[in-house]
């Protein structure tokens, strides 16, 4: 019998049953795991060896007032919904799952949110062995909860962590532990149309190391916090300005990977931005330094006489999961898209401009600013409301899902 702050945690012939459990009760779409082309098949390079890949931990549990034993984890949190902003706050739980040397998984389970010790000479410290994922949850007006395709989360990860040279979760792994930490923290769900509780899960190389070599142990992780929505009022237009001598990603590094490490490297660029009035930088490829790759934290996309262009998957852009969300529905409304190379000479003769990404959904540009010069694409334009009112009213639960993409959590 294991004690991970207040959540009292028993295991049996391997399994994990917490007497702070929370009843889950899913949506019986059918989870699409199509990728595409590029994305499938870095999938078969993604296999771990055997000794990496274990079944799902079953986790599972009715509601106990365990949970309450440490401080208040029921009611209205001390929060005010209007004034929420992109910070993380303090919530209930978190949830944590370590990893051994010889890549057994060990059981894993909540913990109250807090602190986490870290050796001083481990590999994520030293050496940046770390990668993150990013979703959401929203609620609806009948209380339930909204997960938004955690699968291809989990798939992702799995793929980054064969690359960064650590075991992963497995995906039933990854969405059962979405699941379990977003149902302990569910007061923290911000009220329908007030924003959406952020979910981050990490995976780090915490076993010490001094010289370059992969962590002898691995910690998974994951937290949650409630932010506000970015289009309040109406979707909000975004500035970018092109960085040319700043590049994200090179061709044979961890561009495609959500490695902890390729949102520092943008740091300076994005702060520089900032302060001259830009709310994003977009960088272009580093070898002919005119082909679009996306911007710090988003995909994007280009549309010209209603044709959809976005850049090709090609080991440095991030395979994002709205991005691939944009594409299948646009391809189901009848657009043509076009992944390939695409100029920024195409991009600012285009008809639209919209950036894509988990937190932000869906957002239009409403201006490029290239080597001095500033384009001006005005209004929100008819595409890029249409493609966002599509995904947002799926990920919220205002429309049907006929994608099958949403998970409830009741």
């Amino acid at each position: 019998m294991l004690w991970f702050g207040s959540t009292q945690i028993e295991m049996l012939n391997g399994v994990v049953f917490s007497r702070t459990t929370y009843a889950i009760h899913h949506h019986h779409h059918h989870q699409n795991l199509g990728q595409s082309q590029s994305f499938s098949s870095s999938l078969k390079t993604a296999q771990l060896p055997t000794k990496h890949r274990r079944y799902a931990t079953t986790i599972k549990a009715t509601q106990s007032s365990d949970a309450h034993s440490h401080g208040e984890t029921s009611g209205l949190p001390d929060i005010s919904w209007e004034n929420l902003g992109f910070n993380p706050v303090t919530t209930d739980f978190m949830y944590v799952m370590k990893f051994s040397g010889d890549g057994e998984f060990l059981s894993g389970g909540l913990q109250r949110f807090g602190n986490i010790e870290l050796n001083p000479a481990s590999c994520v410290l030293n050496y940046g062995q770390g990668i993150i994922e990013g979703l959401k949850a929203h609620k609806k007006h009948d209380n339930s909860i909204l997960l938004f395709r955690p699968e291809e989360n989990g798939l992702r990860m799995k793929i980054g962590a064969d690359r960064m040279c650590m075991p992963a979760p497995t995906i039933e792994q990854f969405v059962e532990a979405v699941k379990v930490t977003v149902l302990a923290n569910r007061r923290w769900v911000p009220p329908p149309h007030k924003g959406f509780l952020h979910i981050r899960p990490l995976l780090m190389g915490t076993g010490p190391v001094l010289s370059l070599t992969p962590a002898p142990e691995f910690t998974f992780l994951i937290f949650v916090t409630p932010v506000g929505n970015y289009f309040e009022g109406g979707l909000k237009q975004l500035n970018l300005v092109v960085k040319e001598e700043i590049h994200r990603a090179v061709p044979g590094g961890v561009g495609s990977v959500k490695a902890i490490g390729n949102y520092a490297v943008v740091l300076k660029a994005l702060i520089e931005a900032k302060a001259d009035g830009f709310a994003e930088v977009l960088y272009l490829d580093s070898v002919y330094n005119k082909y679009l790759e996306e911007v710090s934290t988003a995909n994007i996309f280009v549309v010209k006489d209603r044709i959809i262009s976005t850049p090709v998957l090609g080991g440095t852009i991030l395979p994002g999961v709205t991005r691939k969300s944009i594409i299948e529905i646009a391809c189901s409304q009848g657009f043509q898209v076009e992944e390939r190379l695409v100029s920024v000479d195409e991009m600012l003769d285009a008809d639209e401009v919209f950036c894509t990404g988990n937190a932000i959904c869906l957002l239009p540009v409403g201006s490029i600013t290239y080597m001095g010069r500033r384009v001006l694409y005005g209004e929100t334009g008819v595409v890029s409301q249409q493609l966002f009112s599509a995904l947002s009213n799926i990920q919220m639960g205002l429309t049907e899902d006929q994608m099958g993409w949403t998970v409830i959590l009741e």
